[in-house]
């Protein structure tokens, strides 16, 4: 995907999500360990309610902020994660699972903090600081319910 507007960086993130949702729901039946297999269902669903978080945003937001243009960052440091779906999940234990999905996490944060840092408008600014805020804080929230998981 040519990223080169602030709204199609808000679609390729939200389909980034939707990818990694749809990936886990698929490797959660294949996972052979039960605790993995439940933690797995657990992130699609949560991945999938990000989906709708995302969208909510690039409704709420300006015409012209989401057709701002966007700098080049992604071509510099693009978001790591395993974009096909090839059964990887399927292959992870409990701890394997939340690291990459975690890191994924980290990566799209950073993302959004680089770019409410270089946005030169106030709208734009905006948008990725809440952006930002929104992804710390499900970030957050998934750290300790996945915690919880662990404990059990």
């Amino acid at each position: 995907m040519d990223i080169r507007t602030f709204g199609e960086l808000i679609d390729w993130t939200r389909n980034l999500h939707q990818e990694l949702a749809r990936c886990l729901a698929h490797c959660a039946s294949r996972n052979e360990e039960e605790r993995a297999s439940a933690l797995l269902t657990y992130l699609s669903s949560h991945e999938e309610e990000l989906v709708r978080i995302v969208d909510g945003f690039k409704r709420q937001s300006e015409k012209n902020t989401l057709e701002t243009r966007v700098y080049d960052y992604l071509h510099h440091n693009p978001i790591q994660t395993h974009r096909t779906c090839d059964g990887h999940y399927a292959d992870l234990d409990f701890q394997g699972i939340y690291r990459e999905v975690m890191d994924f996490h980290d990566q799209v944060t950073d993302l959004y903090r680089t770019l409410a840092s270089k946005a030169e408008i106030p709208e734009a600014r905006e948008l990725f600081e809440s952006l930002l805020e929104m992804e710390t804080h499900e970030s957050m929230r998934l750290a300790r319910q996945i915690g919880r998981m662990d404990d059990v």
